[in-house]
């Protein structure tokens, strides 16, 4: 069986989450992460969510997208083999604590690509008055995995941040040690579950040598250094999240995260695992002013 292009287009029912401060500051205790624009519930503006908490309600969303494929024939064993590989999430408003969401994900692009099928998705969260928190457009490589039909929805994805040329500003390293229950923590704050992150049985099953901490959560191990070292400690400067998906992270180990500042409000990101591999490469962190928060 094959991924049918004819899934552009299509678009998954509305998810709704109601979002309280517990899951924000699980989120971000989940990543170690105890800046308390995040916890500090006394404070007289609230808290915020983490730039890459976004990545929690929009779950069940990625999920309904391949339930479209499932329904149309593709078999589970096949659509198991989707990993994630690109992230691009639009922040237009910092998520803050007793809100509702509605997420709706789309179908913007299926492609062949030399490692199978590519399936890009526009997700969309909205406010209880319907105005836009943020918009994400994620891809995943189903490996192996052919595309029936032809290609669809080419070059719809938003570019990249381009670096101006001639950069020569260093890039600065930070070594980020990854605990042994780090991922079972991360699910159970994000509240994602995926049995490859926390189950040895699935792992091995999809082909892995044993559980691997979420790609998400590694990214968003990289933005909260962006946001410690190039923000002043605010994360609603946070505009922009970017990054491609690559090398495992496995448990306990540790990560490097490298940044460096290119001008313009934009950071370059990327994070190493401990055995060099790019776990986050090509990644962009973009910076704006205050006037989010």
């Amino acid at each position: 069986m094959a991924v049918p292009s004819s899934l552009v287009g299509l678009s998954t029912a509305p998810f709704v989450h109601e979002v309280d401060a517990r899951w924000l500051m699980a989120y971000a205790a989940g990543l170690g992460d105890h800046n308390p624009r995040y916890l500090d519930t006394l404070a007289p503006a609230g808290i915020v969510g983490h730039p890459l908490f976004p990545v929690c309600p929009e779950w069940p969303v990625v999920l309904a997208v391949r339930d479209l494929a499932a329904e149309r024939g593709v078999p589970l064993d096949e659509l198991r083999r989707g990993v994630h590989a690109n992230h691009d999430l639009h922040i237009h408003r910092p998520v803050r604590a007793d809100e509702q969401l509605t997420t709706v994900g789309h179908v913007e692009a299926v492609e062949t690509r030399k490692p199978g099928a590519y399936v890009l998705m526009r997700l969309e969260t909205a406010d209880a008055a319907g105005k836009p928190v943020c918009t994400t457009w994620q891809a995943s490589l189903y490996l192996g995995v052919a595309v029936h039909g032809p290609d669809q929805g080419a070059g719809t994805a938003p570019t990249l941040p381009e670096p101006p040329n001639g950069v020569d500003t260093p890039w600065m390293e930070h070594e980020r040690p990854v605990i042994a229950g780090a991922a079972h923590i991360y699910t159970e704050c994000a509240r994602i579950w995926n049995p490859i992150h926390t189950d040895p049985v699935a792992a091995k099953q999809a082909g892995l040598p044993d559980i691997i901490l979420h790609g998400t959560a590694t990214h968003a191990l990289g933005v909260t250094r962006v946001v410690d070292v190039y923000a002043e400690g605010d994360p609603t400067l946070v505009r922009r999240v970017t990054g491609r998906f690559g090398g495992m992270v496995l448990m306990p180990s540790s990560v490097v995260i490298a940044t460096r500042d290119v001008g313009d409000g934009v950071i370059q990101l990327s994070v190493r695992s401990a055995t060099g591999a790019p776990a986050v490469r090509d990644g962009f962190v973009v910076l704006g002013d205050r006037s989010g928060a």
